[in-house]
This record gives structure tokens, sequence and C-alpha cells, in this order.
């Protein structure tokens, strides 16, 4: 059972995720922000995981805190249920279109997290989530997940569209990365990953 349940509290945040790789039924997340919520639930359901987040955090000031540390707190939760795994395939991506939108998602979970992120946004906020925070949250994610990951938007303006095409094609690509390898060792011809 390819499972994890972590918690991470500060002076700013107190985040729970609770995720199983291998469910795809259940979403239930609260983190205080109703766009951050919708992305989730949708990277979720699109990953094919059951996912539960329940955020506090100090929103009275912003979103900030709350949506990175939700993020360091997944990537967390995705690096501990990979742990107990079977030799994965590694490597998943997807071009996923919304509306005007076309987003390119690529990753390698090799152990070594970085983002390279290219999206444009021409709105500060979408409902109550800040727009510059998607990057936070996604460097916070790849960084505490280590996984190697490409975010780049081929076309669209609309950035609720490109908000969701990205969100769904992270959650796309991080189920076919996740999938089982045929392979009876590692995925890496260095023998191990990291």
């Amino acid at each position: 059972m390819r499972f994890a349940e972590i918690d991470r509290e500060t002076k700013e945040t107190r985040v729970n995720v609770v995720l199983d790789l291998d469910g795809g039924t259940k979403q239930d997340i609260d983190t205080g922000i109703g766009f951050f919520n919708h992305m989730l639930t949708l990277l979720a359901f699109h990953g094919m995981l059951d996912l539960g987040v329940k955020a506090e955090g100090d929103l009275h000031i912003d979103d900030h805190h709350t949506v990175e540390d939700v993020g360091i707190v997944l990537g967390r939760a995705v690096r501990q249920s990979l742990m107990e795994s079977d030799p994965v395939v590694r490597y998943g991506s997807n071009h996923t279109p919304m509306e005007d939108a076309l987003v390119l998602v690529a990753l390698d979970i090799s152990g070594r997290g970085s983002l390279h992120y290219e999206l444009k946004f021409e709105r500060e906020k979408l409902g109550e989530l800040s727009t510059e925070c998607i990057k936070e949250f996604f460097q916070a994610f790849a960084t505490n997940a280590g996984i190697n990951l490409h975010i780049k938007q081929i076309s669209g303006s609309n950035g609720h569209h490109l908000c969701e095409a990205t969100f769904k094609g992270v959650g796309r690509a991080l189920h076919e990365a996740t999938r089982k390898s045929e392979r009876r060792q590692v995925s890496s011809t260095k023998g191990k990953l990291g």
C-alpha cells in the first residue's frame, strides 16, 4: 500500500495531508482558499489519487504561507508513499488542453527536486489564490517530493484555464510516473535515485 500521512505545524500554518497513490475515488480538501481547493481536487482526480488536505493558515495576511506549506507537505507525502513502493516507471509527461490553454507537463521522480516553470498569468488572483503562489506551490512540491518538474505554457491567455490545465497535467504525469515498473530494479543505470 503506497500511503502516507504527514503533518506540519509552524507559527504560520498547520497542514495535514493524507495520500494514497493507488486510490482515485476520494478527495477531501480544505485549505481555506476555494480556488486552490478546486485545483488540488483536479490534480488528485486526474492523478487517480486519494487525497485529503486540511490546512489552516494566516490567511488574514495573505495566501502565500498556506499555499507553499501545502506544497511542502504534499511533496513529502509523495516521497514517503514511494519509499515502500516497488520500482516505478519514474517518468511522466503530457500535453493537457483546457479551452484556449495548452500546457506541457513533464516530470522525473529522480530524487533530486527542481522546478522549471514557464507560465504567464495576466491576473494577480484567481478567486482568492494569488497567481504568483502557483509557482511557489509547485516549487515546494517538487523540491520535497524529489521530482524534477517541468511546466511550460504552449498557448492560452485565460488564467483559470491555464491553471486548470497545469494542475490536471501534473496529476496525469504523476500517475503515469508512479505506475509500477516492469523492471525488477530501480529505473536508473546508477542503481539508485537521488
